[in-house]
């Protein structure tokens, strides 16, 4: 079994700032243990609340997301250091070592899903193990992480990170940006997948109804949970637009290749890429 490392998380003091966790403001220090909550309430059908989400089209952008990224060893390179954020379930980082096995031949390529929450990386790990070659190898690790901080990820020792529907749960986006921009190496990819904001308008309004009518009541009828399921489509809803998340990544010091996104679907969803400078 991969052992799952724990990190220990301080108390803030003195006045507390506030936050979004939904359309509900809450203090900053509460937002993690209630995107917690709902994710271990998720674990174990992870899958079938993106399918519920995205209508099951999630599963072509992550295709298309590893794709885009093509992780594995060049000609003549060396084996690449990948690091999943808020990847438990090891679903991107399944499809990163698939990719960089059958597509480039690396079989040496290693990558570590780092997770906020247990559950979902005890998840990962299950199907690591039932699922794929790769459970109980050096290939993949879990690693129990808080995406502001990183703290067990040394600096400029990652060649590629990657976080798929889940920078908009953290609490302070700009410190997870900061992290992922401390922990990769001059020259290393920042790359998300997240839900965004349809375009155009006309089209903005059918999904936003679809978003608060149907979801929840989907939410209670596949996995029993409806308030979680309120939340996740309330957090897409107060998630930064694209050109906005862009700005955020740029500032976060990363070069932006374009304008910085491609939508996806109409942008109901995007990918994000920035590369880390050389200097």
């Amino acid at each position: 079994m991969v052992a799952l490392q724990q990190q220990q998380e301080g108390v803030p003091s003195g006045t507390e700032k506030t936050t979004h966790f939904g359309f509900q403001t809450i203090s900053e220090s509460k937002k993690a243990d209630k995107v917690a909550e709902v994710f271990s309430s998720v674990a174990s059908s992870y899958d079938r609340m993106n399918d519920v989400l995205s209508a099951g089209i999630h599963r072509l952008w992550k295709d298309h997301f590893v794709r885009s990224l093509n992780p594995g060893r060049r000609p003549g390179g060396s084996p690449m250091s990948i690091l999943d954020v808020a990847g438990g379930t090891g679903d991107i980082a399944f499809r990163m070592l698939d990719h960089a096995t059958r597509i480039n031949h690396d079989t040496e390529t290693r990558i570590t899903c780092a997770d906020i929450n247990a559950d979902m990386l005890r998840e990962g790990e299950r199907r690591s193990l039932v699922d794929t070659p790769y459970g109980g190898t050096d290939r993949i690790s879990f690693l129990v992480q808080d995406a502001e901080t990183l703290d067990a990820i040394p600096d400029n020792s990652v060649d590629l990170y990657t976080i798929s529907f889940g920078i908009r749960n953290v609490t302070n986006i700009p410190a997870a940006l900061r992290s992922a921009h401390r922990v990769l190496k001059p020259g290393g990819v920042f790359a998300c997948l997240e839900f965004s904001k349809v375009r155009p308008a006309m089209l903005d309004a059918i999904y936003q109804r679809y978003s608060f009518s149907v979801i929840p009541m989907l939410g209670q009828l596949v996995a029993g949970d409806r308030d979680s399921y309120q939340y996740l489509v309330e957090s897409i809803k107060m998630f930064p637009s694209q050109e906005q998340f862009a700005k955020m990544v740029e500032d976060a010091g990363f070069m932006l290749p374009g304008k910085g996104f491609e939508e996806l679907t109409f942008g109901v969803a995007s990918v994000w890429k920035g590369v880390k400078p050389l200097h």
